[in-house]
């Protein structure tokens, strides 16, 4: 089959400027092949070579005492004593999973889980983050039922309990879903396996499932905006098969005990292309392929196909040649493909042969480290007009319209459709705050949650990126967990116009000093930049994954309220209404300033609750909707009316920082109060949790109206 000839119209097809094409040009010397244009377009898209954001990813925090591996490998890992690790991260599918729901959010959960068990960890956790447009526009119920179908369809049949996330609805993602996937694993601390090859004629090993058609140029697809010829693209799009996964992770783990695996990587974003590429480059040698060799499961595929598939469930390793029969027999074993598809050479070179033919010669380092590095021009977020007026309401109206948005009612109707308990350690459902894993086989635990407030974010990028810290921080000190460190998920729309590039920097900005205030580096993530259409960016949404460590089954905070409760709130309220939900929700406004962050104070508030979880009965973090959500959450959970004494609008639905809502017995808020002023942290007893009516001042309503308003307006509007 003849090659196409090089066009200017191929090379913006493939995602690649005319400078640099120059570039290409410059490096090798000559015209590149149509394989190897298809092969600089995978490394240099925006997806795998992050060129908009490198700049900035580098003045994160990623380093502690903690943290065994950051940023640079497949997943980070973080030390939680005891000889273990927990290996985790954060990765979006957004524009797979606009195109065809299903298969882009499942493909989405199977290649984060590749990424955590392709470092020698057994998954025990999965989150997803979801971005939906206006409940009311034409697409978005299609949208959430297949991609929570998506999620669930993979997850349930690998075996993985999703233990936490969010949903989110704004009109700014009508045209472009975000799809945002978390895993977890657990390995030993001395038995993480990287994806740096090392040695000279080694053989390079295929795994796992045959190569098909699915997902060729996926990773050039999801560098760019979205406009009117998106139903072209859903070939772009990977089709996942959990089962197949399941025999491979097990395989893979499987193989790991037979010290056969020198390094390993998955074959995701650019399939065999990414995966050769950085294998060879983080171990300073040159990689050859032969293509026959590759196993495909559709005739007569070319180069560039095999080089750019996206086909899911597949692996590539380096493998000590004296244990090949042994570990051809593992992924014998399971049912699985596996080929010696090429060797490690000492030259600098990524030279693919098929056919006889060479279809690729280049330098291999150039792929990687040559990328191109964009330092992209910004404009920061302008200062946000002042507030206006805001009208007082009847505060049970106030609490009604937020709980009959899909925004904050509850979301069973999601996570009903996922498997919660499957491996039995999950010691709390979604639902009651951050996701809760017993450590099999210990007495520890660890927690996870996910956070992020895209409308703080765009009014105040600064200020929303360390609030998105802010509250993971809290969601985890809330269950009585240490934090540990994070990994980041950063959507944004085009990085090419100054002012979404602004949007960018000052998140990474107030990420990076909450994340050091804080005590909770990145240790992994993803960048997915072009989140647009037709010129529409997305609120920026950078998700934080965080992960915080219980060393005791004693030392969880229950979601327990009982009748006769105190409430306490831990921190300073002023009440803050700017970009709040309730200015959203009643007012269909969106004004004002993010609420300020003060990280000195998140600290020491999270401090007092860790250090006197013992008094506390039940605790969750004040956020969206403030205290009159976080009460009515609290008290709905256990089946208890509340009562608050405020019945002003910036009291209750006000969005201050730094605070948490507290149950306890009068006794136990006596002794916090104590502890408190000795700490120097704001406590005020605002209420009490009894009967059977939610009260706030004078006017109220019964708990039991309220509840099946709450339970119920999500699976409306979605359904």
């Amino acid at each position: 089959m003849q090659e196409p000839a090089i066009t200017p119209d191929l090379i913006e097809s493939h995602g690649l400027s005319s400078d640099e094409y120059e570039r290409i040009l410059q490096i090798i010397g000559r015209e590149p092949s149509f394989t190897e244009l298809g092969i600089f377009s995978a490394m240099w898209n925006e997806h795998c070579s992050y060129k908009s954001s490198k700049k900035w990813l580098r003045t994160l925090p990623t380093e502690g005492p903690q943290v065994i591996c950051g940023p640079g490998e497949n997943a980070g890992v973080v030390d939680i004593g005891d000889g273990q690790a927990v290996v985790f991260k954060m990765e979006s599918h957004n524009h797979p999973s606009y195109i065809e729901p299903y298969q882009g959010a499942a493909t989405g959960v199977g290649g984060i889980l590749r990424d955590v068990f392709t470092m020698g960890a057994r998954p025990i956790a999965s989150m997803n983050a979801l971005s939906f447009g206006e409940p009311s526009h034409p697409k978005t119920r299609q949208l959430v039922n297949g991609v929570v179908a998506g999620v669930g369809g993979y997850g349930n049949c690998f075996g993985v309990p999703c233990v936490g996330g969010e949903v989110r609805f704004h009109a700014a993602y009508n045209g472009n879903c975000l799809v945002n996937a978390f895993a977890a694993g657990l390995a030993d601390a001395d038995g993480i396996f990287y994806s740096a090859a090392s040695g000279v004629g080694m053989p390079v090993v295929y795994l796992g499932a045959k190569t098909g058609r699915d997902g060729v140029g996926g990773a050039t697809m999801a560098s760019a905006e979205f406009d009117d010829t998106i139903e072209e693209k859903r070939p772009t799009v990977q089709v996942g098969d959990p089962f197949t996964e399941k025999r491979l992770m097990e395989a893979c783990l499987e193989l790991m005990q037979t010290g056969a695996v020198i390094s390993i990587q998955d074959m995701g974003a650019a399939g065999l292309t990414c995966s050769a590429v950085e294998m060879g480059d983080k171990g300073g040698l040159g990689i050859k392929l032969e293509l026959d060799r590759v196993p495909c499961r559709e005739n007569a595929m070319t180069a560039y196909e095999m080089m750019l598939s996206e086909s899911q469930e597949r692996m590539l390793m380096v493998l000590r040649p004296e244990k090949e029969a042994e570990a051809k027999a593992v992924f014998d074993k399971w049912d699985l493909d596996f080929a010696i598809v090429g060797e490690t050479i000492p030259e600098d070179r990524f030279l693919i042969l098929h056919r006889g033919e060479v279809k690729a010669d280049l330098p291999l380092s150039k792929l990687s480290s040559e990328a191109p590095e964009y330092d992209r021009p910004w404009e920061p977020t302008p200062a946000a007009e002042q507030l206006g007026e805001v009208p007082q309401v009847d505060p049970v109206d106030g609490l009604r319209a937020l709980l009959s948005s899909p925004n904050y009612a509850a979301k069973q109707w999601v996570y009903e459709q996922y498997d919660t308990m499957v491996m039995g350690d999950s010691a709390r459902v979604p639902g009651a705050g951050a996701g809760i894993v017993r450590v099999h086989g210990t007495d520890k635990a660890l927690a996870f949650t996910s956070d992020v407030t895209p409308r703080y974010v765009r009014a105040n990028p600064v200020e929303g990126g360390k609030q998105a810290v802010a509250e993971a921080y809290r969601n985890l000190t809330a269950v009585g967990a240490t934090p540990l460190a994070s990994t980041d998920n950063l959507n944004f729309g085009n990085p090419e116009k100054p002012e979404i590039m602004g949007q960018f920097v000052g998140a990474i900005q107030g990420i990076g000093a909450a994340c050091t205030a804080l005590g909770m580096p990145i240790v992994s993530g993803n960048v997915s930049l072009y989140n647009e259409t037709d010129g529409q960016g997305i609120l920026p949404t950078p998700t934080i994954g965080a992960v915080g460590l219980i060393e005791t089954a004693e030392d969880i905070i229950g979601f327990d309220v009982r009748d006769g409760h105190i409430a306490l709130v831990v921190g300073e309220t002023t009440g803050h209404l700017g970009q709040s939900a309730i200015l959203a929700e009643v007012f269909g406004r969106e004004e004002g300033d993010a609420p300020l962050v003060d990280l000195e104070a998140e600290r020491r508030n999270g401090e007092f609750i860790r250090a006197n979880r013992a008094y506390v009965r039940a605790c969750t973090d004040l956020s969206d909707g403030g205290l009159a959500l976080a009460a009515f959450e609290l008290a709905e959970a256990a089946g208890v009316g509340v009562t608050l004494e405020a019945s002003d609008m910036e009291t209750l639905f006000g969005e201050d920082q730094a605070r948490y809502l507290i149950a306890c017995n009068f006794d136990q808020a006596e002794a916090l109060m104590i502890a408190a002023g000795a700490a120097g942290v704001t406590i005020q007893s605002v209420g009490r949790f009894t009967g059977d009516t939610v009260r706030f001042g004078s006017s109220e309503a019964p708990l039991a109206e309220l509840s099946a308003l709450y339970r119920n307006s999500f699976a409306t509007a979605v359904a």
